[in-house]
């Protein structure tokens, strides 16, 4: 890593080489273990999915701890930064793990290089449910290896010493060693064995489970120190902004780069090629200005007067597409989960019901609008980004220089929100196009706000027919569920037309409705737009359509709808969907075995949120109490929204109530503000934003018609309830879960006060009209 970049900036972002000043367990090297997984019996207490992960799990603290010789501790984390907190609680189990005093452990940001740090994706919640594992294992090496120095120090037994806050103590003497002493002979020693390490005792936990550790860069972000990837700054840079294809698979005929380079400052205009679905990451193409600051760019561009060609998508439109999902959805589709016989269900029912539920596309609208600097030079590149994946950037970067992976350096920035964004590496790539079409001059992309909301890979439209049969009981004796979205999978492969069994597995084949008749099905939808991840992906279109759903037959058959909700739910048991799906079930890629779906978890939160929200109070006029419950990135959450809907059909929220089960819990804070950060995105969801199409053209541009929650709308007094869990219960995913119940939570909630039911997100001006 180069540090000239940072001479004239606000650099925060420690340059790892300069470690090799230090005396410490890194600065020694030693073995690296990439790619392997612990041994179950040596230290993992559950298996995941984390080994068949690209680049697979490293756990040898040769890689990610330094020691000074003051005694000051470098961890490194691996994982990128975009508010989750994993810089923080990755570290801070390895150093409760090695008795580090936090006050004096130093956070260091790993560049891309998954053969090092094992997988670096920052997505799908993995990082502590990959991770806490291996991080542990890291810090008990290490700590094994500081003990095993004093003991040979000492001449005494190992049994003798006991590392303590910090030093290592003689038991018998009361003498002690600082690990700054320590940390040259303890880098001397091998790394212990897997089936040698011993964990602390849970209850000797010093930061683990206590949520008393501050956040990483807190003081740096409140303060305008942190460092973005809009922040970098390398000597010699250009500036670019491109002006891309208003239409996917569009491009550029003609534009007028005479009228550009008059612009003062402007220096250079580029064609970028297209790139034929599917894609992946590569970027839109488009016509590139290349200038001395972002200002000369930006004017350059507006002089360019392209002419576009549209392409096969020029006609798309939502409000067509979306009739044409409706009628997909009616019709019958692929069968991807059946148990029992859902027509004969439907055909001997008292009663039966049905309802549509439509989601509209979603953009990201991160904070912080991509953006990326590449160098490429002499054969090699070094890229500066806001990127989620940075191992997965730098592969692309080298394959779409043609370059080795081991040519190509990718450091990572902070993070201005990401939500699965900054997965996709286009902008990064961008950056390195233009650096070697610039003979090496390094060259920074800036995507404006209006770049980020016309130009996203978006959450997938979707829409939902379902169907219930009631029996003369009353009871629910079949369910139809029929999805139907344009897949992401678009990205990857040749018109996929149909939702992946990836797709499917987040909260629809999964389902843990006890109805002895169960179908769900897919229709086809041909994506027309860049489809991608969106935090918590599918969950949000499948929780909204189960959930609203359960709530609607509660209605009708005159029940309690959070009764009702736990009748659907049935009796605490493990459901096995995989003996009834069509293909194999995908469970967020780690063992159906460690993380199955347990009804007594999906009970226990809903029971948890409806007790702590006090479910059945009564409530004055223009209130209502809505519940909702999914299981998403294998956790379990339940959330209770109280709104209050005033006489001109304005809804607020005055209170959220929302648990949680992710098993065993590394940071509470952490997972709190997770909570709360859902509990926003899922209003801004369910009550503003939606991107549309005309004539294949997104018609928002910025935040004025393209809203998320504003300070002062949300006014959410939002509750975390934490199941408590110990070690032996497999922690799961935070980040995402979250989202999904709080839409159809908050309809149901709408339903409640005003009696009007929401089928179609956003809610707008469905109450005024």
């Amino acid at each position: 890593m180069n540090s000239e970049i940072f001479k004239n900036s606000r650099a925060v972002i420690t340059n790892i080489s300069r470690r090799d000043m230090l005396k410490g367990i890194v600065s020694m090297g030693g073995l690296v273990v990439a790619g392997q997984i612990l041994p179950r019996s040596a230290l993992a207490a559950w298996e995941t999915g984390a080994g068949g992960m690209t680049g697979g799990v490293v756990w040898d603290p040769h890689v990610y701890v330094s020691i000074d010789a003051d005694g000051i501790v470098t961890i490194v984390t691996h994982r990128s930064e975009m508010g989750t907190g994993s810089r923080t609680s990755l570290p801070m189990v390895v150093a409760d793990e090695m008795e580090a005093d936090w006050s004096k452990v130093r956070i260091t940001q790993a560049p891309g290089n998954e053969k090092k740090y094992g997988n670096q994706d920052t997505d799908g919640s993995r990082s502590i449910r990959h991770f806490v594992q291996p991080m542990r294992a890291c810090g008990a090496a290490a700590r094994q290896m500081l003990e095993q120095a004093a003991a040979l120090a000492w001449g005494c037994p190992i049994s003798e010493v006991k590392a303590k806050n910090h030093k290592v103590v003689h038991t018998p003497s009361g003498k002690s060693l600082g690990y700054g002493e320590l940390a040259e002979a303890a880098s001397r020693l091998p790394t212990p064995k897997a089936d040698t390490l011993v964990l602390k005792d849970p209850k000797d936990f010093r930061y683990i489970g206590k949520g008393k550790v501050k956040i990483t860069d807190m003081h740096d972000i409140t303060t305008g120190k942190a460092m973005y990837a809009q922040d970098i700054s390398v000597p010699g840079m250009k500036y670019a902004v491109i002006a891309r294809p208003p239409v996917v698979l569009g491009k550029a005929v003609s534009w007028d780069a005479g009228a550009a380079m008059k612009v003062p400052g402007v220096t250079k205009v580029l064609f970028i090629a297209p790139t034929p679905m599917p894609a992946k990451f590569a970027p839109l193409g488009g016509v590139a200005v290349v200038a001395n600051s972002t200002y000369a760019a930006i004017k350059g561009r507006e002089a360019l007067n392209v002419v576009w060609e549209d392409g096969p998508n020029g006609a798309y439109d939502s409000d067509q597409y979306k009739a044409l999902l409706a009628e997909k959805a009616r019709a019958p589709g692929k069968i991807e989960r059946n148990e029992g016989d859902i027509d004969k269900a439907i055909a001997g029912a008292t009663k039966v019901i049905e309802r549509e539920y439509y989601i509209p596309h979603f953009s990201h609208a991160t904070m912080e609008p991509p953006a990326a600097v590449a160098r490429v030079n002499g054969g090699t590149a070094e890229v500066w980004a806001c990127v989620q994946s940075p191992g997965g950037t730098r592969g692309d970067v080298a394959a779409l220089l043609g370059f080795k992976e081991d040519d190509v350096t990718v450091n990572v920035t902070l993070l201005g929100g990401g939500f699965g964004r900054k997965s996709k590496c286009d902008f990064a790539l961008e950056a390195a196009l233009l650096s070697r079409e610039m003979n090496g001059v390094p060259v920074k992309v800036v995507w404006t706000r209006e770049d980020d909301i016309r130009h996203a890979f978006y959450h997938a439209v979707s829409y939902q027919h379902v169907t219930a049969a009631i029996d003369k009981n009353k009871k629910v004796v079949g369910w139809r569920h029929r999805s139907v979205a344009p897949s992401l999978m678009s990205n990857f492969m040749p018109d996929p037309n149909r939702q992946s069994n990836l797709e499917l597995g987040l909260g629809l084949i999964d389902t843990p409705f006890d109805v002895p008749n169960l179908r769900l099905e897919t229709g086809e939808a041909k994506s027309h737009a860049r489809i991608g991840w969106f935090r918590s992906v599918n969950n949000i279109p499948h929780a909204f359509a189960m959930q609203s759903m359960v709530a609607e037959l509660a209605h009708e058959l005159g029940r309690d709808p959070k009764d009702f909700l736990l009748e659907m739910i049935g009796p605490p048991r493990i459901v096995d969907p995989r003996k009834t799906v069509t293909a194999e079930l995908w469970n967020y890629g780690d063992p159906y075995d460690t993380y199955p779906v347990d009804t007594a978890r999906t009970r226990r939160v809903v029971e948890l949120a409806a007790s702590k929200a006090g479910w059945g109070r009564k409530l004055p006029a223009g209130r209502g109490l809505g519940i909702a419950v999914q299981r998403s990135f294998l956790t379990y959450v339940a959330t209770v929204v109280e709104v209050a809907v005033d006489k001109d059909g304005n809804v607020s929220v005055p209170r959220v109530d929302t648990a949680i089960d992710c098993g065993f819990v590394v940071n509470p804070e952490r997972i709190q503000s997770q909570i709360e950060g859902a509990a926003v995105m899922g209003l801004s969801i369910a009550k503003l934003t939606q991107i549309t199409f005309k004539k294949g053209r997104v018609q928002q541009s910025n935040f004025h018609d393209y809203q998320v929650l504003r300070i002062g709308q949300g006014a959410m007094d939002v509750r975390t309830h934490i199941v408590p869990a110990t070690y032996d219960v497999p922690s799961s995913g935070v980040g995402e879960p979250g989202v999904p119940p709080f839409a159809p939570a908050f309809c149901n909630a709408v339903f409640a006060a005003t009696g009007k039911r929401i089928r179609n997100l956003p809610l707008g001006d469905q109450l005024s009209t």
